[in-house]
């Protein structure tokens, strides 16, 4: 959940960036550089794996790279691959054909991810496509659908939340920030943690500021 949802957990702790913590941890398990490529290895298995995004979302691809160097500042080989969309949806995600995948979502402001976690949406064409299964997660996603009190929907989903952090089908990278503009001929626009244009239907411009009109 994002920071600005009633659902975000803040006593969450977020993972830390620490490299020096994450090599002493892969030493622990037995990954190290036996041969002096620069690249570390285990039972003469290289660590390396690929990492697949869509082509036309600029940011995806530079994070994508960003990750790349780096993973490989700690040892671990990256391979990046930028897929046409239609290709990247029907070949890669929808038949799970991928080691990782680097992806965003765009949610409602009602916390309901049922779709993307429930293990019931797993599946080829289903948005559960790394095969997320928690029974725990399941009956609180049921629970949450079905409960009206915001303040009970709130228990259900921060205890989600803490459950996710734990499990972490998913390594949540950013959220990313906008700047969004509106004339200043608008007027009625208000800002919420919601977002710019939440009330949009409540915008309008006033007459005598109008520059197009459509005259029946």
């Amino acid at each position: 959940f994002p920071p600005s949802s009633w659902a975000f957990d803040p006593a969450v702790p977020e993972l830390s960036f620490d490299p020096e913590r994450a090599k002493a941890l892969l030493a622990e398990a037995g990954w190290r550089d036996t041969d002096g490529d620069g690249f570390l290895d285990k039972d003469g298995k290289p660590f390396s794996f690929s990492v697949i995004t869509n082509q036309g979302n600029k940011m995806r691809e530079l994070t994508a790279l960003i990750l790349q160097a780096h993973l490989a500042r700690i040892g671990i080989k990256v391979d990046v691959r930028v897929l046409e969309w239609s290709s990247f949806i029907h070949d890669f995600v929808d038949k799970g054909n991928f080691d990782t995948i680097l992806l965003g979502w765009n949610l409602g402001r009602d916390p309901d991810q049922y779709l993307i976690w429930h293990s019931s949406q797993k599946g080829e064409g289903r948005y559960n496509f790394v095969g997320y299964n928690n029974g725990e997660a399941d009956q609180l996603w049921e629970e949450g659908r079905r409960t009206f009190d915001l303040a009970k929907r709130q228990v259900l989903y921060r205890r989600l939340h803490r459950i996710l952090a734990h499990d972490l089908p998913y390594i949540f990278l950013y959220y990313p920030e906008s700047l969004p503009t509106v004339h200043k001929r608008f007027q009625g626009v208000t800002v919420a943690p919601a977002g710019l244009g939440w009330n949009f239907r409540e915008w309008f411009v006033p007459r005598i500021l109008q520059r197009y009109r459509l005259e029946s």
